[in-house]
């Protein structure tokens, strides 16, 4: 954007959502979710699983997930902690126990149907603003600006001339993403995949494919040539190894893989560092994942 709030003569509305649609209608992979008979609460179990993981690895579980529970109404008859156990290695299991409530307050408050206002999405466990939108848009069919990581990307970089996006601002990101959201319903939601896919696939992080880039004749960075980027940048993860979220996870794999209480001397096994595992152990229990069922006891989450 300028600082006028427009969008440049490079990269006008129509010229992206022309061009991206066009190319996603021909380049777009056949994933399960992308399907018309897939259904909302396949969308809604899709986009939990896919926040933070490779669509590779969340393939075969959906599908053994939505055979396991092909309703709200089925994922809440069962305690949470067989939500968590069926994560398996998904990692940030937290997202289990948020889709099992939100599971339940589906099944009490919408007669087991997944709602298509945003609002009421928002107002379900563990869904912020990308979720609610990407499923009023993607199992509705409603026109919403939705914005992930590969969407802000691809706009930072052919709308503002920035080799990456600045950190996510929910206003800022929404605001650039509906300047350029077609008016017809259909392109909409057309535009919306093919931005996300577009990130994905051609306009990378690292290494992006400008020469196969449907856009790249009004990329602003490409017409800049290639500035590298110098504002601000959001903190950086800390590596996994030896990290809490590895003990954490190895915490978790013992608890998923058997249905007796884990105690404190299995527990003690599985990392060195004391301190690092008491730590662990204790987040665990403060998230919901774990529960004490006796003093060194535990076990996932039951009721």
């Amino acid at each position: 954007m300028n600082p006028t709030g427009t969008l440049p003569a490079a990269a006008d509305s129509p010229t992206l959502s022309l061009a991206v649609n066009a190319w996603f209608r021909s380049h777009a992979r056949d994933l399960p979710w992308r399907r018309t008979d897939f259904g909302a609460w396949g969308v809604l179990v899709s986009e939990f699983m896919l926040q933070q993981t490779p669509v590779t690895r969340v393939i075969p579980h959906l599908a053994e997930w939505l055979d396991r529970w092909p309703t709200p109404a089925d994922l809440a008859a069962v305690p949470p902690g067989e939500a968590v156990r069926a994560w398996a290695t998904l990692g940030y299991p937290r997202r289990a126990l948020w889709l099992h409530a939100a599971a339940v307050e589906i099944t009490e408050r919408h007669d087991g149907v997944v709602p298509s206002d945003v609002d009421a999405l928002l107002a379900l466990s563990g869904i912020g603003d990308y979720t609610a939108r990407a499923v009023a848009a993607f199992a509705y069919g409603l026109r919403h600006p939705v914005v992930d990581t590969n969407t802000r990307r691809v706009i930072a970089r052919a709308v503002a001339g920035q080799a990456e996006p600045a950190p996510p601002s929910r206003t800022r990101d929404l605001d650039s993403m509906s300047a350029l959201l077609p008016l017809a319903v259909t392109d909409a939601a057309v535009f919306n995949a093919g931005m996300m896919e577009l990130g994905a696939l051609v306009c990378t992080a690292r290494n992006p494919r400008c020469d196969d880039c449907p856009i790249q004749s009004a990329c602003a960075w490409r017409r800049a040539d290639y500035p590298p980027y110098a504002g601000p940048r959001k903190a950086v993860q800390k590596k996994f190894e030896g990290s809490d979220r590895q003990v954490r996870g190895l915490i978790m794999a013992e608890l998923r893989a058997t249905r007796h209480p884990v105690t404190d001397a299995e527990i003690t096994g599985l990392w060195p560092d004391s301190p690092q595992r008491d730590r662990a152990l204790a987040g665990l229990l403060a998230d919901g994942l774990a529960v004490a069922t006796a003093p060194g006891e535990y076990t996932l989450p039951h009721e």
